[in-house]
């Protein structure tokens, strides 16, 4: 199992040629809201993010209007998707996926030795959608898909008749209309002293102490919402975006709905998962970017979509 540029994503594979499902004959409804184009400034306005990250310059971004999902897409949706498709995973054809080393519910003959880079990772022979945590799991619906690849996203955006966001679209959302703060909620990790985002608390990667109530993924809606009314926008699951990720991108991104860069073989992720905590991995911050390569899959890892009208792609 090869590992992804940091600790917080794991088993990059290759992607292979498939073609895309059809569009379904009724689109599915998504719950989502209308965002106004306006400008705002992205990027990381504390300097805290990792210098390899490319969080940095912030910099002026002007988006068209469009509407996002609320929530990631969960569990019942893909199923349907699934059901009326018959689309096969990159994860259901590989015969794997990577799964916290915690989370796991296979038997030992299922789980491949670890990576000695990222030990948490475990690669589970049986893990995919319905089995995040391994052949002896079940998915829930409420909860947000795991084990999709990028190119499973994508797969399950042309059935949909929908897409996923740009990564500026993302920030912008996730934002909520606070521009230039840490968090999509402020500058404070716990207002209040409560857990509005499910990170990791304890010791990582062996003690979670559960503060916030979850050891992996919790149901889309458990948190509250940012001030546009997206739940979950940091911690829970990873999040796919559209673009090509490439760390010096900001420097010379157009100004004016930015896509990525023309070339790349990694997909941005967005707001950080269940295992992030800040003596390793700080990737809640509404500016943190990571990226994977577009084949693969982990059991931290979905994505949310945009509706076509109103949007470039």
């Amino acid at each position: 199992m090869k590992t992804s540029m940091d600790c917080c994503a794991s088993n990059s594979r290759t992607a292979t040629s498939r073609s895309l499902p059809e569009p379904a004959a009724t689109a599915p409804v998504h719950d989502q809201v209308p965002l106004c184009g306006r400008e705002f400034a992205m990027g990381d306005a504390f300097g805290e993010g990792y210098p390899a990250d490319g969080e940095l310059p912030v910099h002026t971004v002007r988006l068209a209007p469009y509407a996002i999902d609320v929530t990631a897409v969960t569990v019942a949706m893909f199923r349907t998707f699934v059901a009326e498709s018959g689309y096969v995973t990159v994860a259901e054809r590989e015969g794997s996926s990577a799964v916290f080393h915690l989370a796991v519910a296979a038997s030992r003959a299922d789980v491949a030795a670890a990576d000695p880079a990222v030990p948490w990772w475990l690669d589970v022979r049986g893990a995919d959608w319905r089995h995040p945590y391994g052949p002896l799991s079940d998915a829930e619906s409420s909860h947000p898909v795991v084990h999709v690849a990028w190119d499973d996203a994508v797969a399950y955006c042309a059935w949909a008749g929908r897409r996923l966001p740009t990564e500026a679209e993302w920030e912008y959302a996730a934002r909520g209309g606070l521009d230039g703060r840490r968090f999509a909620w402020g500058d404070e990790l716990n207002p209040g002293g409560r857990w509005v985002c499910n990170i990791w608390q304890g010791r990582f990667p062996y003690e979670n102490t559960g503060d916030d109530g979850h050891l992996a993924t919790a149901p889309v809606r458990s948190y509250p919402p940012n001030g546009f009314g997206l739940y979950e926008v940091a911690g829970n699951v990873w999040e796919w975006c559209a673009d090509r990720f490439a760390p010096d991108y900001y420097a010379h991104s157009p100004s004016a709905d930015p896509q990525g860069p023309e070339s790349g073989d990694r997909r941005v992720m967005r707001g950080g998962s269940y295992l992030c905590h800040h003596s390793y991995c700080h990737r809640y911050r509404v500016a943190a970017r990571s990226a994977n390569t577009p084949a693969s899959s982990s059991g931290n890892c979905g994505f949310r979509t945009v509706a076509l009208s109103g949007g470039r792609r």
